[in-house]
C-alpha cells in the first residue's frame, strides 16, 4: 500500500488523514468562473496546509455546481498544486465510455505524476433525463447495473492488459503503459489509484470484493453509512492494491469564528438541499435568503435532520464532531465537504479546522 496513495501517517494532531471534496457550487450573485476560481483558492489552500487529496465530483443540469467536467477541473488545478492528490469523487462511470475515462486520466496522470486519483461512481449523478442526454445510460446493458463489466473494462485500459484475442487486445489508452513498451519508450511507474463510490452496499461489497479502497457519501447517505462499511470490510480480499480495507468517508463541515455564524452559513446549504429534493435546483443561497425563507413544518423537520448530519460550529466544535465521526465509524480517512454561500465562508472554514488541528 502506497504512502503516497493512502498511507497511516497524519498531517498535525489529526486522528486520520483530512481530505477536501468541492462541488464548485455556485452562489447567488456569483458565477460560474467566481466558483471554480474559489475552487482553485481551495484547492491551492489544501495543498499549503496538508490535507491529503482535493476531489471534485460529476453533476450534471444543476445550476448551482459547476462541476460537470472534473477531469477539466483536475487539469487546471494540477497546474496551481505541488503536492496534494488530485481526484475525482467521483466519474460517474455509466456516462462514459471506459476509454474515454482512461484516456483523461492517463493525460491528468503524465500532467502530474503520482498525484491522480479516479474515484468512480456508479449512478449518473443526475435525472433520468439528462443520464439519456449523456448518450449511455439510455443503452440497453449499459446502465448502472452493468458497471462491474465496465469497471473491468476501464482497469484493463488503465493497465494495458486485455487478453490476446480480445477485440480490444489492439486498442491502448494513451498516455498509458504502452508507450513503455515501444522501441524507445520509459516506462511510466505510476497510474491513476481507482476508488469507489458509493452511498449503499452495492459499491461498498464490490470495493472489497476487488480490494479495492472505498469511499462512502456519509454527507448525503448517512443513515447506510455502518452497515456500508461493515459490508466493505467483511467483503475484502487483499489485492495487488490493498493488504487491507481502507475506507473513507465524505463528512460536510463547516467551522467559523463563532458558531452562530456557522449555523448561518449552513442553513444556505440546507435551504439548498431543500430544493434539490424537491425537484427545484438552483444557485446556492445567500444567508440571507435563507434567513428569510418562510419554512413549512415539514421543511422545518427536513432541515433538522438534515443538519443532524452535518458538522458545524467553531473550529474546536468541528474538531471535535469530527473526532467522534472517526471513533464511531472507524474509517481511515475522512473527506470534508462544505456547501456555504461564497468562496469567503468556505475559504475560512478550511483553514480554521487546519488550525485545530495543528496542519
Amino acid at each position: 500500500m502506497a504512502e503516497a496513495q493512502y498511507g497511516t501517517t497524519t498531517h498535525g494532531r489529526a486522528p486520520v488523514p483530512l481530505s477536501v471534496l468541492d462541488l464548485a457550487t455556485v452562489g447567488s450573485g456569483r458565477t460560474a468562473g467566481q466558483a471554480l476560481a474559489t475552487t482553485v483558492e481551495l484547492a491551492r489552500l489544501a495543498d499549503r496546509r496538508g490535507y491529503r487529496r482535493f476531489w471534485v465530483a460529476e453533476h450534471h443540469s444543476m445550476p448551482g455546481v459547476a462541476s460537470s467536467s472534473p477531469a477539466v477541473i483536475l487539469a487546471h488545478l494540477a497546474a496551481h498544486t505541488d503536492r496534494i492528490r488530485l481526484g475525482s469523487g467521483g466519474v460517474m462511470l455509466p456516462n462514459h465510455a471506459p476509454l474515454v475515462i482512461a484516456e483523461q486520466f492517463g493525460t491528468l496522470e503524465a500532467l502530474a505524476p503520482g498525484r491522480i486519483d479516479l474515484g468512480l461512481g456508479r449512478a449518473p449523478g443526475t435525472d433520468g433525463a439528462t443520464a439519456a442526454a449523456l448518450r449511455r445510460t439510455d443503452r440497453p446493458g449499459e446502465g448502472a447495473d452493468d458497471f462491474p463489466r465496465q469497471l473491468a473494462e476501464l482497469t484493463r485500459f488503465l493497465d494495458d492488459d486485455f487478453p490476446d484475442g480480445h477485440p480490444y487486445a489492439r486498442i491502448h489508452a494513451v498516455p498509458g503503459p504502452v508507450q513503455g513498451r515501444v522501441p524507445g519508450g520509459v516506462q511510466r511507474a505510476d497510474r491513476p489509484a481507482v476508488w469507489l463510490l458509493g452511498s449503499s452496499g452495492f459499491s461498498a461489497q464490490l470495493a472489497g470484493a476487488l480490494g479495492l479502497p472505498f469511499s462512502f457519501a456519509h454527507h448525503f447517505s448517512a443513515v447506510n453509512t455502518l452497515p456500508a462499511l461493515e459490508l466493505y470490510r467483511s467483503s475484502f480480499r487483499p489485492s495487488a492494491v490493498l493488504d487491507r480495507p481502507y475506507a473513507k468517508i465524505g463528512v460536510q463541515a463547516l467551522a467559523a469564528d463563532d458558531a452562530a455564524q456557522a449555523r448561518r452559513q449552513v442553513m444556505t446549504g440546507a435551504l439548498s438541499m431543500l430544493r434539490l429534493r424537491a425537484g427545484r435546483p438552483g444557485l446556492v443561497p445567500t444567508p440571507e435568503e435563507a434567513e428569510a425563507y418562510e419554512w413549512s413544518a415539514y421543511e422545518r423537520e427536513f432541515v433538522q435532520d438534515w443538519l443532524g448530519n452535518v458538522v458545524h460550529g467553531t473550529a474546536d466544535e468541528v474538531r471535535a464532531g469530527l473526532d467522534a465521526l472517526v471513533a464511531r465509524t472507524g474509517v481511515d480517512e475522512l473527506m470534508i465537504t462544505a456547501n456555504a454561500h461564497g468562496a469567503e465562508a468556505k475559504v475560512r472554514s478550511f483553514e480554521l479546522i487546519a488550525d485545530a488541528y495543528g496542519m
